[in-house]
Order: structure tokens, then C-alpha cells, then sequence
């Protein structure tokens, strides 16, 4: 039976390269043989066909061959046995037929020239090597030769030959300088195929005395040199000096260099030629051409298109170049070379020829006792090449007949093969360009089923991929393959299944249950065999979070980001590239596990950065583009043209726009003459233009100078342009702010804002200055004066208007015609006061004045507006005079009246009204003398509570500072707080004017209360000022008191309330340090002004005392607002603040001495603070 592997169907694997290769590795082990099987040899190793060696090494000729038993080997040398015991020089390696020929020691690699072939043989056949031709290389050095210079003309072409020595191989030929320095090539200048340095047409630059041509052998690593060649190109007006000097009457040559002419071709000559190449080789075809201008080279195919992806152009297409070149590329290739004057064209007939390729090789073949089998050897090639079989490395045609073979053309059947059928058979496929020989054995075995791949092997591979699990045997007959999953499976079918000839067991996608052990069996007629097979699948690696693009400033720092997740049962290793190759060596690149940082990103720094995951079964990968972007670099190359009187263009080159368009040009200019070192804004472009037409000024020495800008910002400066320097010219200007005031009453000062250097538009800057009176028939008065920015007219009458004009001029000439200013000689100080002058009073505070304009004429200037000067003479209920300080209020413009605010009420005032114009007041207007009413008096100045006693309290104060009229009576309100801090009845009591003490009695003893006082007049109730105080203690109760104290009982009950008072004391004093606040609103309930305290709707009684906000007391001598409610204050709301602390004081009774009143932190304490803390004494009356 015939063993006979077909290809599988599917050749990719799961996971990655590596096992494909695997993969078709074992594909080709199914053909071998087992080296412990009787077999024929087979040739495993030969040097090549055509063997060039150095002759300065020893040379070896490689054949290897396999087989069982193992080979012997023998060889010939041109058609002759070689018997190599005969020669010292030459040994063969042991087990080997590789020969070894010791040249170095002794001998000469020209003696051992020839054809040698190789046999391995043993029992069961024999194999043969190809004809391999063994040739030393060799490097020959140029004939010796003289060369002369070459003379010619600019223009003409040159063709400067090469002839390189016949090595072999042939040699690379390339020019250079005596500098080894290579000649610069172009489409005028280049080397041919051949070697030769061809010049279209010559140039002056094209004179040198070292052209050399140089030769490379690369097989012995040597490089010969020709002798060097001397050019000489003459200009014509070299030409013309020589002709001049050695002939008189001889025509000169005329402008041109040398006459223009269409292109004609250097090689190949003529208009058609041929070329032939064999299949497979590169086709080069040259056409080079000279003529004036140089001309181009054009290449097109006749009757068809070059390929695409074969073609290439070289040496600046003076060069078409086809690779792989097939029978198809046969045909007519047409070269154009075309200038100016005109083309010219050239045929090339190419013919590809083929040497013998095979189309189906003969295969080894594997074959039981009484099989079939064919041996099939198909080869083409152009000429068609002819098919001959050899036996054992003998013409089958002479060899032993053997009953089972029958030969036909290129195939040899066999039937019913013996063992003794087994032998080597040789195909060889030749024609002139070549041969092919290939040796194909039949080997006639009986053996039973083998698995050749390892026992429980383990496959792991990627879920959704294919899984390839090998089962490479061998068996003749050739044994049926068949797959098992699972202990107990049945057999796989090839409905799910891809069962490839070879043994494989292709699974197209692997699924998590396709995990599980596989079982491989083999069977044929002599026996049966099995494998195991192991599957695990894995989860695919994957990038989760790639890294993103990125554009970022140079200087700056970039992260990229890259997570992966895998297999638990994998280990990934993560790198990463910068454009597909390894980070560079710097220590601003930091990769950690899942970032990739650059720090301090530059240009270089910028391209693809990939993350690469590898595991042992797959690799994944994710890429993202780092743009490095910076302002722009500045421009260069700045150039000016088109150079006028008022204009210039200026030019430039953009510098690199570092990844972010530029959008547009700044340009500047510095007046060198006037300003230096003083750039200005000359104008802007858009960023695709880098030209501008600038307009000038003239006289100005110009420099330029350009920064581009993009989205990050401006470049730097580019550097200046020339200097160019612009005619002088009149001015195009006049001056500006022309004005005219005068100083004085009889001068007119013109002043004006001079022309800079730059607006000057020449040397000599001159104005000139004219006025004449505005109203008037007067000619213009003129005074040309230097470049200053001041004139002044002297005589003029006070304040007439005039017209003024200035004109500059310069060397050069005057500037246009000026504009007329009016202005105005001197002011001098008005003559008239305002009249009819009076005063109405609005209210106590307010009153509106009027008055009547004064004549313009008077005014003698620009009027200003009105002064009105006042003060406070008298008052009014003392009738004592006073000097007040005087106010003024001015009122711009011609207004004739206005208000006087913030007057004092109940007061005697007197006013005057003055103009005033730009050289100052004129006199005032009559006195007029005007009263303001009364208003509410402010606050009474004190508040005092003195002499407390049982049953009574005295206060005494002072009258308000600002009484604001006659005061009419105070009004005394008062209420008592109980121990709840509520408020009792409001008593309301009015007393005289005159008074500034009043006793209170008939009130409760030991009784806080608090009082509200202000002042009236007939204008109504003035702010109120308020204060708290406390009756004293009855006698008797203290002393019941006392008498109560000294019980026992009592006295320890008292020591555990001090105790706990003193625990109290302690926590609070802790927590005020810590910042807290007690809650005292209860207590600060009892300190509102009764008269907004809401009424309890069904007792008529008053509600709870409470402050809004802080719930502190107020302090003694504050002061209520006009509508006499309390003010707030601020409060720390400790109990500090509420008398607890040491300036409280006890009175012999134990009452309380001092008033109820908070104080502020950081205040002075005062004597007569009261204090809300429980003391013994109210203890024993809260007790009692």
C-alpha cells in the first residue's frame, strides 16, 4: 500500500507562529522514514551547483546523506572516479561524505578546478549529488595604462570608461576621489550598467584630476583601482582668452556655452536592440542619454503595462528594473529621452528564457509487498527541457530490469512491488540554460502501525481558535487514522471535526469544552496502535484599557496606559515599543505595570508607542500616536524684493511648525535711524503665505524680522532682514492736539504733539505756526519755528477766539494743508458777581439755593460753573456768636441753583455765590443769612443709676450733646425682670427739661429693673439711651437668712451645692477654653425694648424678653436707635460675661451692688458689673 501524505486543509494554528511551524514540521517528519527501518540513503546535504571558493582557504565540498544501513559515499571529478586516498591533501569526514582539500598548508586551489559528484550507497540503493563546478574566485588588477586629460567644452557630453579587470565573480564597480570620497551622480551625471561614468553635457564644476573607477570583489574582500582620469572643462570665456592669445584674427565663440541640442543616447547605440533573461532573474534595461538641457527618461511597455509591484526605477530612471521576471515579461520596452529641443526613442526586444523548474518533483515512496505505485517527475522551462531516469546513479536504460517497473516519459509506474523492487531512481530535467536532479527512492517494507509523536502530549491553546493536535506515524501498509475523545468516546466525526492525511486533528474553534484527553489510533493489516493526547483551553489575552493619543507641549510629561487581562494559569510579560522597536536607552522612559511614562518629551520622542502582551500561547497588542507639539521654530531665509520708495516685499522660509499649523506671521520693523533697538508692529498674514507687500515710510531705516504663531504660541523672533534704507520725502502728516490757551491775559500759547522720527519723513523737521483772531478780517500771521511742541503769541486782548493752525515741512517740502483749531488768548478773572441771590429751606438739614447767571462778557474766560461759600454763624438758642470754618460747593457749568446738604438743624447760617472761570473766582455776591428749623435731639450724653436702697433708685445724666432745638421734656420708661428674665409692666413717666436727676421710689425691693431714656423737642423724640439696676436686699430677710445659715443641716446642704457649683464652674471654664458657648438665650430674654415686645393675647401681658441674635445685655451707657429699640451687641455668651467672674460685689445685706449690664471680651472690667451666678445668699433666698 502506498503511504501517501496529502497537505491539510488548514494550515493556521491557535495560539501564535510557533506552533505552525510545529505544526509543518511534523508534516514533513510523515514522510520520513524511521532511521531504524531498513531504507536507501538520501542525499540530506550538498554544496551548490556552481561553487565559487577562495583560493586563500581550504575547500571544503559539503554531501551529506542518511540512510539504513548507513551510506557509504564515493566521488568523481569530471566524469572520472576520484580516489581521494591518493591524495594527501584531501580527507573525508568520518561518517560523512563531506570532502575536505587542504590548500592552505600546501597546493593550489586552480589544481582541484573541475565538476565533482558525490554518491552515498548502501544495500538498498544509491543516491547522487548534483554536478557541482568548483572555481576559485578571482580578483585581477587593471592592465597598466596612460591616460591623458580629456579637453573639452561646456555642454558637450563625456563618457569616462571604466573596462574593470574579468574576476570572478564579477566585481562592483563604484567612483570615487582620491578622498574615497563617492562622485555625487545625478540625471546629468551617472554610472552605467557596464561601469562607465557618463556625462550628459559638462560643467566648469565638472574639472578635476582624480576620477577614479574602483572595483570591489567581495568574495576575497578586495578592491582594485584604476588609474585616476583628468577633466578639464573650459568656459567660453576661457575658450576665447586661449584663442586670443595664440590666434589674431580667429572668430570667438559666442555667448552659449555650447549649442543646445535634442537628446541623443550614449548606450545602447542605435534606435532597437535585444536583451534576453532567464526566468526568475531581475531585468535590468538602461538607456542613457545626452544632450542640452540634460534630458528625462521615460520607459513604457509595447502591447501591455510594466507590473506594479515588480517594477523598479534606478538611477534616476535611466534604469528599469522588473524582479522575478516571468515569460510573461517578454516583449518591446521603449525608453524616451526628451528635452527642450526635442526625443528621441529606443526599442529593447526582451525574450525571457526559463532553465528546467519543476512542476511536480518526484516524492520518496513508501510501498508494502504487492502494492502499487508511480514515481512522477514533471519539469518546464524554455526550451522545453528533457526528462531522463537514472537507477542507483546509472542510466535506467543500462540498469537491471526489474518485471514491476514500466517506464513512461516522465512517470514510472510500479505493480506489484518486492523487496527486492527497493532502489534510488534520479530524475534529471535539462535544457541549455540549465538542469535539475532530484533522487526519489523506493523503499518496499511490511510494518505495523507506529505513533511517532511524543506519549501524552499537552496542547494548550486559546479558546475560539483552531486546535491542531498532531498524531504523526508510520506504518506500511499505510495504516487508517482514527480519533477518540474521553475514555468511552466514540469516533470523531468530520462533521465538527477536520481530520487532515497526515494524522492531525484539527478542532476550527476551540470552545472551554473542548478541554480533555484525545486518544490517536493507528491501524493496518500488521497491527494496531494508540496516543493519547492532552487539550487544555485558555481565555484569550486582552487589552482592557489601551493607551490613548496624545499631544503634548515639548518639555512636558506623558503617560500612556495599558492594562491587561489573561489566564490565571498564564504569565504575561508586557513591553513596549516606540515605532516597532525597543524604547530607547533613557532614563526619562519609566514603564511600571501598567503605565509607560516619558518625561520631558522632546521632538525625537514623538510616533507610535505600542504595548505589546505576550503569553506563552498568544500575544495582543494596542498602539496610540504621541504627537510632540511646541511653538513653531522661528523663520529663516528672510529676503526683501521689489525694493520702491513706499514699499518693499519681503519673503521667508517657515520654520518647522512642531505638529501644530502655524495660522499666521507677525512682522516687525525697527527704524534704525530714529528708534534703535525699538521693534513695531508692521502687520500680519495668514500661515499658508510667506510673502507680504509692506508699505513704507520714507526716510526710515528698515530691518525686519518675522515670528510665526500656532495654537501653543509665538516663535522666537526670526533673525533681522538687511537693512533698507527709504528716500526722504515731504511729510504726509501734520501735527495733532493743536491747541491754543492762553497763560497769561494777553498771550495765546499754541502747543501741539510733535511728529516722531519715523512720521518726519526726512531731515530738517520744521512747523510752521498761523493764527489770526476769529472774529475779525485780519490776515494769517505765520512763524516757522524748530521741532518744538510750544508757541507762544504775546499781546492779545483777554479771552478772543482765534484760529490756529500748524503745518510741518522738512528739507524736503511742506505736509498737506493743516486743519484749522479755534483757541482762545488768555483769561483773566471775572468782573461781576452773581445776582439775586436767595435761599430756601427745604428742611432742618437741606436747603436749595438760586441765583442769576452772570453776562458771558463778564466772565473774561471759559466759564466753570458757580461757587457757593457757606457757614454756621450763630446758634440759635444761645444766641452766641461762634466763627465756623466756611464750606464751598461748586456746581459745574451754567447752572443756577443747588442744594446744601448736611446742615445743622436749629442754626444761623450765611452764604455767598461766585463764578468761576479758567483763571479763577470772581467777586462775591451780597451775604444772604438764612435759619434752619429744629430736629430730634441726639441722645442723652449719660445715664448714671446711683444711690440704690430698698424701695428706690436715683438716676442722674447729662443733656444730649446736640439738643437741635429747645428741649421740651425727657421720657423715663421702666420695668422690672423677675428671676425668669421676664418682663413685668412698662411705667412710662415724663420729667422737665431742666431736670438731670430723678429719684425713683415705691419700687420692690431686691428687684432688677430695667430703664429707657431720651430727650424731646417740638420736632419729636430724640435715639434713647438705656441701662439696668437692682433694689437692695430686705434687712430682715437677711437676717432670717443668716439665722437659717447656722443650722447644721443647712450648712452641709449648702456645702454640696457649692461643690457642685465649683464642678460647674470647672466644666465651663474647660469648655470656654475649648471655644464652646453656653446656650444664654433665657437669660438674654429679659434685655428687649418693652415697646416691641408682642403681647399675649389672652392675659395682656407682655411677652419674653429676647435679643434676635447675640442674647447679650446691653451695656450700661448703650444707646437705642431713633426708634428707641435696643442695638445689639457683640457676646461671647459665657457666663464670665454675666457677672461670674471677680467684679462683682456684695453689699452688707448680701444684695448685689452694681448694674446688669455685658461687657465685651477685652474690655476693662467695671466695678458696677452685675452678675446672674447663684451666690449663697440668693441661694438661701431662692431656699427660703
Amino acid at each position: 500500500m502506498q503511504l501517501k501524505i496529502m497537505m491539510p486543509k488548514k494550515k493556521h494554528l491557535s495560539a501564535s507562529r510557533a506552533p505552525l511551524i510545529l505544526f509543518l514540521c511534523q508534516m514533513i517528519s510523515a514522510l520520513e522514514v524511521p532511521l531504524d527501518l531498513v531504507q536507501p540513503p538520501t542525499i540530506t546535504q550538498q554544496s551548490p551547483k556552481d561553487y565559487i571558493i577562495d583560493p586563500r582557504e581550504n575547500i571544503v565540498i559539503q554531501c551529506e546523506a542518511k540512510g539504513k544501513p548507513p551510506p557509504s559515499f564515493s566521488w568523481t571529478r569530471n566524469g572520472t572516479h576520484f580516489d581521494i586516498d591518493k591524495d594527501p591533501l584531501v580527507t573525508m569526514k568520518s561518517g560523512s561524505g563531506t570532502l575536505t582539500v587542504n590548500i592552505m598548508s600546501e597546493g593550489k586551489a586552480e589544481t582541484y578546478e573541475g565538476v565533482y559528484q558525490c554518491t552515498a550507497r548502501n544495500e538498498r540503493g544509491a543516491a547522487i549529488s548534483n554536478n557541482i563546478v568548483i572555481r576559485p574566485s578571482r580578483s585581477p588588477l587593471w592592465t597598466k595604462e596612460k591616460l591623458e586629460r580629456i579637453t573639452l567644452r561646456n555642454g558637450q557630453s563625456l563618457v569616462l570608461p571604466c573596462r574593470p579587470p574579468v574576476g570572478l565573480p564579477p566585481p562592483i564597480i563604484f567612483w570615487m576621489d582620491n578622498s574615497f570620497q563617492r562622485l555625487p551622480q545625478s540625471e546629468r551625471v551617472s554610472q552605467g550598467l557596464n561601469g562607465d561614468l557618463y556625462f550628459s553635457n559638462v560643467l566648469p564644476e565638472d574639472t578635476r584630476e582624480d576620477y577614479i573607477c574602483y572595483a570591489r570583489f567581495n568574495h576575497t574582500q578586495t578592491i582594485q583601482q584604476k588609474q585616476p582620469i583628468s577633466v578639464k572643462v573650459i568656459s567660453v570665456d576661457e575658450l576665447n582668452d586661449t584663442i586670443a592669445a595664440n590666434l589674431s584674427d580667429t572668430e570667438f565663440y559666442g555667448a552659449k556655452s555650447h549649442r543646445e541640442r535634442p537628446p541623443t543616447f550614449l548606450t545602447p547605440e542605435g534606435n532597437a536592440s535585444r536583451k534576453e533573461e532567464l526566468r526568475g532573474n531581475v531585468l535590468s534595461l538602461e538607456c542613457i542619454a545626452e544632450g542640452l538641457p540634460t534630458p528625462i527618461i521615460y520607459w513604457i511597455k509595447e502591447d501591455g503595462t510594466l507590473p506594479i509591484n515588480r517594477t523598479f526605477y534606478r538611477n534616476f530612471k535611466k534604469t528599469l528594473q522588473i524582479v522575478q521576471v516571468t515569460e510573461a515579461d517578454s516583449g518591446n520596452y521603449q525608453c524616451i529621452a526628451k528635452n527642450a529641443l526635442g526625443a528621441i526613442h529606443h526599442i529593447i526586444s526582451v525574450t525571457v528564457k526559463a532553465a528546467p523548474y519543476w512542476i511536480i518533483a518526484p516524492q520518496n515512496l513508501v510501498l508494502s509487498p504487492g502494492e502499487d505505485g508511480t514515481l512522477i517527475c514533471r519539469a518546464n522551462g524554455n526550451p522545453k527541457p528533457r526528462i531522463s531516469w537514472l537507477l542507483n546513479g546509472v542510466p535506467i536504460e543500462i540498469a537491471p530490469d526489474d518485471p514491476s517497473r514500466k517506464i513512461d516519459g516522465d512517470t514510472i509506474i510500479f505493480s506489484n512491488v518486492q523487496e527486492r523492487s527497493s532502489a534510488v531512481y534520479q530524475c534529471n530535467a535539462s535544457n541549455e540554460y540549465g538542469y535539475l536532479l532530484a533522487n526519489a527512492f523506493v523503499n518496499v517494507l511490511a510494518e505495523p502501525p507506529r505513533i511517532l509523536t511524543s506519549a501524552d502530549t499537552l496542547y494548550q491553546v486559546i479558546a475560539n481558535r483552531p486546535a491542531l493536535l498532531d498524531c504523526a506515524f508510520f506504518g506500511s501498509p499505510l495504516p487508517t487514522i482514527e480519533w477518540f475523545k474521553g475514555a468511552k468516546g466514540s469516533a470523531l466525526r468530520e462533521d465538527i471535526y477536520v481530520l487532515h492525511e497526515n494524522g492531525t486533528l484539527e478542532i476550527p474553534v476551540a470552545q472551554k469544552d473542548s478541554t480533555g484527553t484525545y486518544t490517536c489510533v493507528a491501524r493496518n493489516k500488521l497491527g494496531m496502535a494508540k496516543n493519547d493526547i492532552h487539550l487544555e483551553i485558555k481565555d484569550p489575552t486582552r487589552i482592557i484599557k489601551q493607551p490613548e493619543y496624545a499631544v503634548v507641549q515639548r518639555g512636558s510629561t506623558v503617560s500612556f496606559e495599558c492594562i491587561v487581562k489573561h489566564d490565571h494559569t498564564l504569565i504575561p510579560t508586557v513591553m513596549w515599543l516606540k515605532d516597532h522597536r525597543e524604547l530607547p536607552s533613557d532614563g526619562r522612559f519609566t514603564v511600571d505595570k501598567d503605565h509607560l511614562v516619558v518625561a520631558d518629551v522632546n521632538d525625537d520622542d514623538g510616533g507610535t508607542y505600542t504595548c505589546v502582551a505576550n503569553t506563552t500561547l498568544d500575544n495582543v497588542s494596542a498602539s496610540a500616536v504621541l504627537s510632540v507639539v511646541d511653538v513653531p521654530n522661528p523663520p529663516f531665509d528672510l529676503e526683501l524684493t521689489d525694493q520702491l520708495d513706499r514699499s518693499v516685499q519681503l519673503s521667508w522660509t517657515p520654520g518647522d511648525d512642531n505638529n501644530s499649523p502655524i495660522s499666521k506671521f507677525i512682522i516687525e520693523y525697527e527704524d534704525a535711524m530714529h528708534e534703535p533697538g525699538l521693534w513695531h508692529h508692521q502687520t500680519e498674514v495668514p500661515g499658508a503665505q510667506t510673502t507680504a507687500q509692506l508699505k513704507l515710510s520714507p526716510y526710515v531705516n528698515y530691518s525686519f524680522r518675522v515670528m510665526a504663531v500656532n495654537s501653543l504660541g509665538r516663535s522666537l523672533p526670526s533673525e533681522a532682514s538687511e537693512q533698507y534704507l527709504t528716500k526722504a520725502a515731504e511729510p504726509d502728516k501734520n501735527p495733532t492736539a493743536v491747541e491754543g490757551l492762553g497763560s497769561e491775559p494777553d498771550n495765546l500759547v499754541i502747543t501741539w504733539k510733535p511728529l516722531n522720527g519715523f512720521e518726519s519723513n526726512g531731515p530738517g523737521l520744521q512747523y510752521k505756526v498761523s493764527w489770526r483772531q476769529k472774529d475779525g478780517d485780519d490776515e494769517w500771521t505765520s512763524m516757522v519755528v524748530a521741532d518744538v511742541s510750544k508757541y507762544i503769541v504775546s499781546g492779545t486782548p483777554t479771552f478772543v477766539p482765534y484760529l490756529i493752525k500748524v503745518q510741518a515741512l522738512n528739507d524736503a517740502g511742506f505736509a498737506p494743508e493743516p486743519a484749522v483749531v479755534l483757541g482762545h488768548s488768555g483769561e483773566d478773572l471775572p468782573m461781576v458777581a452773581p445776582g439775586n441771590v436767595h435761599v430756601n429751606v427745604v428742611n432742618s438739614t437741606l436747603a436749595e439755593v438760586h441765583w442769576d447767571p452772570v453776562p458771558l462778557k463778564s466772565i473774561r474766560g471759559h466759564l466753570q460753573g458757580y461757587r457757593i461759600y457757606y457757614w454756621k454763624a450763630q446758634s440759635s438758642s444761645t444766641r452766641n456768636r461762634r466763627h465756623i470754618e466756611k464750606k464751598i460747593l461748586t456746581f459745574q457749568g451754567s447752572k443756577t441753583h443747588g442744594m446744601l446738604p448736611g446742615l445743622e438743624p436749629f442754626s444761623h447760617y450765611t452764604l455767598n455765590v461766585r463764578v468761576v472761570n479758567g483763571k479763577g473766582e470772581g467777586p462775591a455776591s451780597p451775604d444772604r443769612v438764612f435759619n434752619t428749623p429744629e430736629g430730634v435731639p441726639s441722645a442723652p450724653s449719660s445715664l448714671k443709676i446711683v444711690n440704690p436702697t430698698l424701695d428706690s433708685l436715683t438716676l442722674e445724666w447729662e443733656p444730649p450733646s446736640h439738643p437741635n432745638g429747645v428741649l421740651t421734656e425727657y421720657t423715663l420708661k421702666y420695668q422690672p425682670i423677675n428671676s425668669t428674665h421676664e418682663l413685668g409692666p412698662l411705667v412710662d413717666l415724663k420729667i422737665p427739661a431742666n431736670k438731670t436727676r430723678w429719684t425713683l421710689k415705691n419700687l420692690n425691693f431686691s428687684t432688677r429693673y430695667k430703664f429707657y431714656f431720651y430727650a424731646q423737642t417740638a420736632a419729636g423724640s430724640g435715639n434713647q439711651i438705656t441701662e439696668e439696676a437692682i433694689t437692695t436686699v430686705d434687712e430682715a430677710m437677711a437676717s432670717r437668712q443668716v439665722d437659717i445659715a447656722t443650722q447644721g443641716w443647712f450648712i452641709g446642704l449648702m456645702c454640696a451645692v457649692a461643690l457642685l457649683i465649683l464642678i460647674l464652674l470647672i466644666v465651663c471654664f474647660i469648655r470656654r477654653n475649648k471655644g464652646g458657648k453656653y446656650p444664654v438665650k433665657e437669660k438674654e430674654d429679659a434685655h428687649a425694648d418693652p415697646e416691641i415686645q408682642p403681647m399675649k393675647e389672652d392675659d395682656g401681658t407682655f411677652g419674653e424678653y429676647s435679643d434676635a441674635e447675640d442674647h447679650k445685655p446691653l451695656k450700661k451707657g448703650s444707646r437705642t436707635p431713633s426708634d428707641r429699640t435696643v442695638k445689639k451687641e457683640d457676646s461671647d455668651d459665657s457666663l464670665v460675661d454675666y457677672g461670674e467672674g471677680v467684679n462683682g460685689q456684695f453689699n452688707e445685706d448680701g444684695s448685689f451692688i452694681g448694674q446688669y449690664s455685658g461687657k465685651k471680651e477685652k474690655e476693662p472690667a467695671e466695678g458696677n458689673e452685675s452678675s446672674e451666678a447663684p451666690s449663697p445668699v440668693n441661694a438661701m433666698n431662692s431656699f427660703v
